[in-house]
């Protein structure tokens, strides 16, 4: 896959340096940047070509090239959160940043024909206050165009938001799960503790409800709406049916509907049940228990032996939460792959027979590969990629076999686990989707879409209007083509 010339950026928008005009430039140490959200798209155009024929040195897309910033009907505080929030999605300046000038530099510089000396009164700089931090306001609207850490200052609050948004989704609200969302994920990546309503003022994704929320936490240490819920016999029996394997919320309400409360009672109706839900109510009390990191650590390196066995020089690779940096989750995810384009086809059969030999699988559910066809990504949410949902069987360490000998448990615990294998081409699209978190996938693929006018998914990302793939060989080239910042998976956890 070839590169390609890059369409034109929607104006006001951070993207990736783009190639210089070719046209004379008879001021090379200038490099102008006209903002248009003042300007408008015609007059910009219209700018824009008599600053080249001119022989300015005119671009298309922000970046750190850009030596003067030329703005129409702005304040000086509008322009320089304009310029905060280009920064944002920007990698980290290498030297001064670009001057935010009133239009009447670039009236004099086309009547001069050259660029003329920058005065006080074209700037639209203020001094900023140096005694109190940056203002949350201009935290980005974009979760893939912030750091979010897995620890942070504000888990109380989006705690209380993140139960809104369960129950949002379990009454098949999912436009007001996903405001919910969004606005706990701007507390995770806020640099301090929220102590004021204050605070909140001029964040993105902050609506009235969610700072009501806030609001009673602050004064009243609980949320009357976020307690009711919680010990509602609803919400409860929902989260209880959904943590069940291969449950999903549909299922879990009409069961709810029927009367059905408890494991007992499901158990009562197993003709009802698919042989994945039977899988995991059996193995229920395992797959609610946390698998640590340790664990994750030890079936990497089952799986690294199986897959070792079946295609020498195939790599096995920890996605998921554990990859971000968490301590423990509810299932391990693994991507494998082949540096040889086309030698993964037919592996993955192969190690499920070896662990099966093993006797290390208690229950598998395989997904066959649909690259290549069409139809599929219409029709599903989910990529394309050959896999096998796995309920394993793990060893337990032997200090750990004893006791359980003792207490007539089996020494070994069974835990969720996905195999998804991926061909080298795509690894880096796999491997960014399937790191999550959730939240930050979906930004990232909605940034991508409504700011770069780009198709991004866990197999490529395409250029519509080109109709042509990027061919990137890393994460970080993924991030350079959209023009952000790239944020390591420690900082994902959006």
């Amino acid at each position: 896959m070839l590169s390609k010339r890059r369409r034109r950026a929607r104006a006001g928008t951070p993207r990736a340096p783009a190639a210089s005009p070719e046209p004379r430039a008879l001021f090379p140490g200038v490099a102008v940047y006209l903002a248009e959200p003042r300007m408008g798209r015609s007059r910009r155009a219209f700018l824009s070509r008599l600053a080249l024929a001119k022989g300015f040195r005119v671009l298309d897309a922000y970046s750190w090239e850009v030596t003067h910033v030329v703005m129409e009907q702005t304040s000086a505080t509008e322009a320089i959160c304009w310029q905060k929030r280009m920064a944002a999605a920007l990698p980290e300046c290498p030297g001064p940043r670009p001057a935010l000038l009133d239009i009447s530099w670039f009236t004099e510089s086309m009547a001069a024909g050259h660029p003329v000396p920058v005065e006080v009164r074209h700037r639209l700089e203020v001094a900023e206050p140096t005694e109190r931090p940056p203002s949350p306001a201009w935290m980005p609207a974009y979760a893939c165009q912030r750091p979010t850490p897995l620890t942070h200052h504000n888990a109380s609050f989006s705690e209380a938001l993140e139960t809104l948004a369960e129950a949002a989704v379990f009454e098949g609200s999912e436009g007001r799960s996903l405001s919910f969302r969004r606005a706990a994920s701007v507390l995770k990546a806020l640099p301090c503790a929220v102590t004021s309503l204050s605070q909140l003022q001029g964040l993105p994704h902050f609506g009235e409800h969610s700072s009501r929320v806030v609001q009673e936490l602050l004064e009243h240490g609980a949320c009357e709406e976020v307690e009711r819920i919680r010990y509602s016999e609803r919400h409860r029996t929902m989260k209880l049916f959904t943590q069940i394997f291969g449950v999903g919320v549909k299922t879990a309400n009409r069961w709810y509907q029927e009367g059905l409360r408890t494991l007992d009672e499901l158990r009562e109706q197993s003709q009802r049940l698919t042989q994945q839900q039977k899988a995991g109510i059996q193995h229920y009390h395992d797959l609610s228990t946390p698998v640590g990191r340790t664990e994750a650590e030890a079936l990497q390196k089952l799986v690294e032996e199986a897959v070792g066995q079946a295609l020498p020089g195939a790599t096995v690779t920890l996605t998921g939460g554990f990859r971000r940096g968490k301590l423990q989750g509810h299932d391990v995810d693994f991507l494998i792959t082949h540096p040889k384009e086309g030698q993964e086809v037919g592996l993955l059969s192969r190690v499920m027979s070896h662990l099966q030999s093993q006797g290390l699988i208690l229950y598998h559910q395989h997904h066959p590969s649909h690259l290549g066809d069409p139809t599929f990504q219409q029709s599903h949410t989910m990529d394309a990629f050959e896999r096998s949902f796995c309920i394993f069987r793990l060893p337990q360490p032997a200090e750990a076999a004893v006791r359980e000998a003792l207490d007539s448990c089996p020494a070994w615990k069974a835990v969720r686990i996905d195999l998804v294998v991926a061909p080298n081409s795509q690894f880096p699209f796999a491997l960014l989707g399937w790191t999550g978190s959730q939240l930050f996938e979906r930004e990232l693929r909605r940034f991508s879409r409504q700011e770069k006018g780009l198709w991004l998914n866990s197999h490529g990302l395409f250029d519509p209007e080109q109709k042509t793939f990027f061919h990137v060989t890393s994460e970080e080239d993924i991030f350079r083509h959209l023009g952000l910042k790239y944020l390591p998976p420690e900082q994902r956890n959006a």
